[in-house]
């Protein structure tokens, strides 16, 4: 009988129906379906399994075995929001591939920021038996552990916990805020400005050292008055246009994408063009507004997909974990037409 005929008759296959199809008993198949060490099977009973198991096209439950065995192959993912941002969700792609390929299923649950269904996700994967965590916020930041976390393996992407003793894997700002400004500096430009973020975080101080380290090590003294505080939208951008312009600089590093697409409209409305008059360096590569700007705007990719599958190789000790400190992933330079 096939597994369509069969469930026509009687829905989904079970072990029993493996079983009589091939003339054993329901623990025999059990043995086989799960390679039970130290089991004695006849190599003809083997076999007779098998095909019953490919003919009829049963499927071990998975949580079950999982509970027998006391470990499963399901990771993790709780996330605050990034599942719904137009660019982090790639720490989900980047988990889920490797992941994948190393024989594990991703569990991703979004809580949008409620304590309460975090918990309920945590809890729900550890009754799973998860082999571990990967627990993710959508912007870089320090964050307070939830208690549930330190039941599993747990590895923190996006974000860290200073003495929570857990791993963490995160951007290296402080790289990328150097990348962006080299990008500047090899184009030419000796007078830079920087559009920073008014929010404290490790992207406004790491993207700001960034910035410092790349003119001292070309020569240029560092000009405060050359640093602008803006809110870090579109609107921040915009507001930042005078004091730009005013500033007789080249070239600007904005602090992200949005703050350039702002800066773009101000110039634009001063009759200045991008790159001739004032070249535009972005962060982020938030690829539904750096690609389509015009020009396109040269920016630093945040690197998303890299966070969440360096998370899954340290969870699975494929990577070494750093001790006290978070592991950094490079912020790599993505050249387009703005500088």
């Amino acid at each position: 009988m096939s597994a369509a005929e069969h469930s026509k008759h009687g829905g989904a296959v079970t072990m029993r129906d493996v079983a009589k199809a091939a003339g054993v008993s329901v623990a025999t198949v059990s043995h086989v379906v799960n390679d039970k060490p130290g089991a004695r099977i006849g190599d003809d009973a083997r076999r007779r399994v098998q095909e019953a198991v490919a003919e009829l096209g049963y499927r071990p439950n998975a949580l079950a075995k999982t509970l027998s065995q006391g470990s499963s192959r399901f990771i993790g993912l709780v996330a605050d929001a990034i599942a719904t941002t137009p660019f982090a969700g790639q720490i989900i792609h980047g988990a889920q591939d490797e992941a994948w390929k190393h024989g594990y299923v991703l569990l991703v649950a979004n809580t949008d920021g409620n304590a309460a269904a975090e918990n309920d996700a945590i809890a729900m994967m550890l009754e799973h038996q998860v082999h571990g965590i990967l627990y993710s916020t959508w912007y870089h930041r320090e964050i307070v552990v939830p208690e549930a976390l330190h039941q599993t393996d747990t590895v923190l992407v996006d974000c860290f916990a200073d003495g929570s003793g857990l791993p963490a894997v995160v951007p290296d700002e402080e790289q990328g805020g150097r990348t962006a400004t080299e990008e500047l500096l090899a184009a030419g430009h000796r007078r830079i400005a920087f559009i920073n973020t008014t929010t404290p975080s490790p992207a406004q101080s790491g993207r700001l050292a960034g910035y410092r380290a790349a003119l001292e090590a070309a020569g240029i003294a560092f000009d405060e008055s050359l640093v602008f505080p803006a809110a870090p939208e579109q609107e921040g951008g915009y507001a930042t246009t005078p004091g730009i312009i005013g500033s007789h600089a080249t070239a600007v590093f904005c602090h992200n994408d949005r703050v350039a697409m702002g800066l773009y409209d101000g110039l634009r409305e001063h009759g200045l063009r991008i790159p001739d008059d004032v070249a535009v360096m972005g962060f982020d590569n938030q690829d539904v507004i750096a690609a389509h700007l015009r020009p396109p705007l040269s920016t630093v990719a945040l690197p998303h997909y890299e966070l969440g599958a360096a998370g899954v190789r340290i969870l699975l000790g494929l990577d070494t974990a750093p001790g006290t400190h978070p592991h950094r992933i490079a912020c790599p330079p993505v050249q387009r037409r703005s500088i």
